[in-house]
């Protein structure tokens, strides 16, 4: 049965972060979700690794419609299965399981399959990826993005791992479609402390630091 998902490119355009939300409690996840909303981000992952993912996911969708909420750490077609019952939106990957990424395209799911070497992205990208994941992209920077645009000028990128609020514009400069953050969006001394006034303008922070030529 093909799904219907609720990504909306627009807003990811708009503020081209994927937020990536791993091993919190359903409660944070919430209070995350919403702050998130407040400071004008509008797309989050739930990471399959993370308990309660399913119930998460649909619960951070009702109260949330205006979220793009989807899945991370897809790393199989059950794990897959499991997601979409869920609701998520989308998909994204640590790896390139190609029956993953065949499945969500076939179903018009966006996914963001994982990848690293310029063979993998190439082979992700061929077989339908709405954006490649770049991942780790902490070991070799935006040197490496830039070098993959040269003969690789049409493949959309989304470095994860490793982005941060002091190097996020420098990634955008080298033409990303955008980035995924983890710990570095998701501050857990402000999440521990209860203080989501403070995360709010962290993310606010991290949103101004993005050029504007792109978020479009």
């Amino acid at each position: 049965m093909t799904k219907t998902s609720s990504f909306s490119m627009e807003l990811f355009r708009q503020a081209p972060v994927v937020g990536i939300i791993r091993n919190q409690s359903a409660e944070d996840c919430y209070r995350i979700a919403e702050t998130m909303l407040e400071a004008g981000l509008y797309t989050l992952e739930v990471t399959m690794n993370t308990p309660n993912v399913a119930g998460i996911i649909t619960e951070v969708k009702r109260r949330f419609p205006e979220l793009n909420v989807g899945a991370g750490t897809v790393c199989t077609p059950a794990e897959l299965e499991q997601a979409l019952a869920a609701g998520a939106g989308f998909i994204v990957t640590p790896i390139l399981d190609e029956q993953v990424v065949t499945t969500c395209v076939g179903q018009e799911i966006p996914v963001f399959p994982g990848a690293y070497t310029p063979t993998e992205i190439y082979r992700a990208w061929r077989l339908g990826a709405t954006a490649v994941k770049v991942f780790p992209a902490s070991q070799l920077g935006t040197k490496y993005i830039k070098d993959l645009s040269g003969p690789l000028p049409q493949i959309k990128l989304i470095p994860t791992g490793g982005v941060s609020l002091q190097n996020i514009a420098s990634f955008f400069e080298v033409g990303v479609a955008g980035v995924g953050m983890g710990s570095s969006l998701l501050n857990k001394a402000l999440i521990a402390a209860g203080d989501y006034n403070g995360l709010r303008k962290h993310f606010e922070h991290i949103l101004r630091a993005i050029p504007a030529k792109s978020k479009q």
